[in-house]
């Protein structure tokens, strides 16, 4: 009898506990998916150093600890927005952050890193039709490219209306950024005239096949995107490494965005 009434109050107790437990775990994923706490992880992520959109797949790729932890955290209900998530890559991002400024995960050689676009081209491609914006983009690509083997660059990739490329110095870089856009002004197709701007950084990139990834990277990109057209902005770690004879250098300003160390400054230079 005893047998019976053990299996009688297991048999009760069970859905019981399957029954709270569930509500626990529903209670839980409401928790995690939380708007509030969601938007205070992704407010903590910009207040600590390192890359805020850390997770993502270009910035994971490679095989560095942090890099393959993150990856198998992102994996993790991709679907599903995650505090958990969140604050795991919170931690992971600090750790990148870390790695790269005490020279961990970062390349082996030092690079001067350019990259450009045109300021102006997305509006005036939509109402130009296609034959006039490749026109336009081969014109574009023969004398910027010409400009950049000329001072022995090596273009990365090309960015729809804009490029990466490397060099072994920034003078280089700086150089092949003003005749490109001297070479620009010639160029016209139906009356439009592409307006390029350019930035410059010096850095260690880490090598991923016949690309670069990493911080240094980022703030090339950065740097490029601060300047406004017919403007070649140069970090002040790339500025040292320039002849200041060759250039007329402006006005040192604070580079104001995200994913770039704080009180990093660019100056525009010019002939």
């Amino acid at each position: 009898m005893g047998s019976d009434e053990g299996q009688t109050n297991g048999a009760i107790q069970g859905p019981a506990e399957a029954d709270r437990l569930a509500r626990l775990r529903r209670a839980a994923l409401r928790l995690d998916s939380g708007a509030g706490l969601l938007a205070a992880a992704r407010g903590l992520r910009r207040r600590l150093p390192g890359d805020e959109r850390f997770g993502d797949p270009l910035s994971t790729a490679g095989d560095a600890p942090f890099q393959l932890i993150a990856r198998s955290v992102s994996s993790l209900r991709p679907e599903r927005e995650s505090v958990v998530k969140e604050l795991g890559l919170a931690g992971l991002q600090v750790w990148q952050s870390l790695s790269e400024t005490a020279g961990r995960g970062a390349g082996k050689d030092e690079l001067a890193l350019l990259f450009t676009d045109l300021v102006g081209f997305s509006s005036w491609a939509l109402g130009a039709g296609d034959a006039a914006v490749l026109s336009l983009l081969r014109e574009v690509g023969v004398v910027v490219e010409a400009a950049i083997v000329d001072h022995n660059g090596r273009i990365v990739k090309r960015l729809g209306d804009g490029l990466m490329a490397t060099f072994l110095s920034v003078q280089d870089a700086v150089e092949a950024a003003l005749d490109a856009h001297d070479a620009l002004a010639r160029v016209s197709v139906d009356g439009y005239r592409p307006r390029m701007r350019a930035g410059v950084h010096w850095g260690r990139p880490r090598p991923l096949g016949g690309d670069y990834l990493g911080v240094d990277v980022n703030i090339a990109a950065r740097v490029a995107e601060a300047a406004k057209a017919d403007q070649v902005l140069v970090s002040e770690g790339a500025l040292s490494r320039l002849d200041p004879n060759a250039v007329a250098v402006g006005r040192s300003k604070r580079l104001k965005a995200q994913g770039t160390p704080r009180g990093l400054r660019v100056v525009e230079v010019c002939r």
